[in-house]
């Protein structure tokens, strides 16, 4: 394939919710993370490039476990999601913690990346099926963008609350996205969030799982520079994918195509997720999905 599409992993959040660095939790059998399936599905499916955005804070352990592993395999790249990295102009309050929202973390590998790539999240395990699914459409869509949708119903935490992107899609493309927080179910068939009362087993949702091409990266800075203008102050303000999909859709920028099948969703919100999901990775070993140790090194 030409101009193979680069894997971006998103793993510069604080997981306030976790209460730990659930980027690198163990949850294979050979102290494999879930990104390690993530990168090994898309080694699997043709791909290039694995851009790592992280905070500075485990940068260094991400380099002393994964340049070992993907050296020979792909090629390797770390992008720090810093508070700073601002427009022209602005500055960070002195007092904010919390980064600047996934939007402003795809924004951080504006200088690493230049082929088709995919947005996922580091704690969140999307599939085999998924990733082929997305390569196929690399492969053969040469302008859309793309996300994976899962169902709503599979994709909930016996643990608490979750926020899920609610997508609206017609003949196949994404007409609109909602930010729903505090989602949770009420019964086998009835779930229900702060903003939405009808919402079913059946709904389709993003989990972060998105194709976009290089040319994204303008249109994000421009989103981004008006949002920061507004929002330079605040402690709490974060800069959001959707809002960089609902422009696109809202501009007929390019189509977003809407890939959906029986791929498998699991991951990590709260601590208490962590032994399912070790069960989840169990499962599909043992059903030779995956090998029990997905590094050999020597």
């Amino acid at each position: 394939m030409k101009n193979k599409p680069t894997l971006l992993i998103l793993a510069g959040g604080l997981a306030s919710r976790y209460g730990a660095i659930k980027q690198m939790e163990s949850v294979g059998p050979s102290g494999e993370s879930i990104l390690d399936y993530s990168v090994y599905d898309a080694i699997r499916e043709g791909f290039g490039k694995v851009v790592f955005v992280v905070n500075k804070t485990i940068e260094n352990d991400f380099k002393e476990k994964y340049d070992k592993i993907f050296v020979g395999r792909i090629d390797t790249e770390y992008v720090i999601q810093s508070l700073d990295d601002l427009p022209k102009g602005f500055h960070s309050p002195s007092d904010r913690v919390k980064p600047w929202g996934t939007g402003h973390a795809v924004r951080a590998a504006r200088n690493a990346i230049n082929t088709p790539f995919v947005v996922i999240n580091a704690d969140d395990f999307y599939g085999r099926e998924s990733y082929a699914a997305i390569s196929k459409f690399i492969a053969n869509n040469h302008s859309n963008y793309a996300m994976y949708a899962y169902k709503l119903g599979n994709t909930l935490s016996k643990h608490g609350t979750v926020s899920r992107g609610v997508c609206e899609v017609e003949n196949g493309f994404l007409t609109e996205i909602n930010e729903n927080t505090s989602i949770s179910r009420v019964n086998e068939s009835t779930i229900r969030s702060d903003q939405n009362s009808s919402l079913s087993n059946e709904t389709l949702v993003s989990m972060n799982f998105w194709v976009f091409r290089p040319d994204v990266f303008p249109i994000i800075e421009q989103l981004f520079s008006e949002f920061i203008s507004k929002n330079h102050n605040s402690l709490t303000a974060e800069f959001y994918i959707p809002s960089v999909v609902q422009y696109v859709i809202d501009k007929n920028i390019r189509p977003i195509s809407v890939l959906s099948g029986s791929s498998p969703w699991f991951g990590m919100t709260y601590k208490s997720d962590r032994d399912e999901t070790r069960n989840s990775i169990s499962s599909l070993i043992l059903k030779g999905i995956y090998p029990q140790s997905l590094w050999k090194i020597n």
